[in-house]
């Protein structure tokens, strides 16, 4: 626990900074200038739109994340040589909305850094500013699990029942992970419910698949695909005789909600079959299939091996302007009857 009244350096030169080491010693430290910046747009959805769009989340805005004169890399150098309490910085969220997320290039002994609602870190910057009387009392708990260092994938299947075909694999999936300012409701529980929902409905059938298939909830996605990436490498390493065993990947995770169709990864032959079967669906609110790819979800591990693999287009109203990766992505901003 730290108290006492904050410094405000977010337009502090490297050359400030330095010079005033021996007083930022214990210090909670303001980094950036108040948020004037703000994520106000999701992704555009690629079904509405007849020309290519980006597919990925939204690039971020010169100073969508608060402005600092220093570079934050160097600026965490310095303050961790002189030894300061605490880093704080603004969400570029609107409305308390706080995204957080987490380096693993960070020394284990970095200074503790901690994201604040933009209007509350501005309000404090203002307060400084004005020269009124500001207290901060900061507490952070943290530990490390070091007794299991692994995250873990969980695998289910239906096992096939036609012998010339068993041995193929249809793989659906989901990533368990979420960043740790919320459940991860949207990001991506509705993804691993939908997957296990589709399961359950196919055993509830008591038909016996002819091909195998499986379900996959990955571990680590947030931290670079790693558990889809693990299963891969284990199981379907790249030119070995195991990529014939998947027939096709379906991945379920960027968005929330319905599914309008799927990233086809400009594919087109795959696009004709994906098209053929997406037909029924329409009635139902299904839209049609992209030829574009969509960039860093759990597909990728299994496209990079040669594997057919592709992501379910979802519904992204509010999804990168107030759930993804933030403090507002809890049970409540998950819409039931979509999924």
């Amino acid at each position: 626990v730290v108290e006492g009244r904050p410094v405000y350096i977010g337009d502090w030169s490297a050359a400030r900074i330095e010079a005033m080491i021996p007083d930022l010693t214990g210090a909670i430290v303001l980094t950036h200038q108040p948020q004037t910046v703000f994520t106000r747009e999701d992704r555009p959805q690629p079904t509405e739109f007849d020309e290519l769009v980006r597919t990925g989340a939204p690039r971020r805005a010169s100073g969508e994340t608060g402005e600092s004169r220093t570079p934050l890399g160097t600026m965490r150098e310095l303050l961790q040589e002189a030894g300061a309490a605490a880093m704080l910085r603004p969400s570029r969220g609107e409305h308390g909305t706080v995204y957080v997320l987490g380096n693993r290039n960070h020394p284990d002994d970095a200074v503790p850094s901690l994201v604040l609602a933009a209007e509350q870190y501005n309000m404090l910057v203002r307060m400084l500013r004005a020269e009124l009387p500001v207290e901060l009392r900061v507490e952070i708990q943290s530990r490390y699990h070091e007794d299991d260092p692994r995250s873990h994938n969980v695998i289910a299947e239906l096992p096939g029942a036609d012998p010339e075909l068993r041995d193929e694999i249809v793989l659906i999936g989901a990533h368990l992970d979420s960043w740790h300012t919320a459940a991860g409701a949207t990001d991506n529980a509705d993804g691993v419910a939908s997957a296990m929902e589709a399961m359950r409905i196919l055993v509830s059938l008591e038909t016996p698949p002819r091909r195998t298939i499986r379900i996959a909830l990955w571990g680590g996605e947030e931290q670079g695909l790693l558990g889809s990436r693990a299963h891969v490498a284990e199981h379907f390493p790249e030119g070995s005789r195991g990529n014939e065993a998947v027939s096709v990947y379906f991945n379920d995770d960027p968005g929330t909600g319905p599914t309008y169709g799927f990233y086809m990864e400009e594919n087109e032959e795959a696009k004709e079959i994906f098209d053929a079967w997406l037909k029924p669906f329409v009635g139902m609110g299904a839209r049609r299939n992209v030829i574009q790819g969509i960039p860093s979800t759990d597909h990728l591990s299994f496209t990079r091996a040669g594997i057919p693999a592709f992501t379910a287009i979802k519904e992204y109203e509010n999804y990168d302007t107030r759930t993804h990766h933030t403090n507002a992505d809890h049970f409540e901003r998950v819409r039931a009857a979509d999924l």
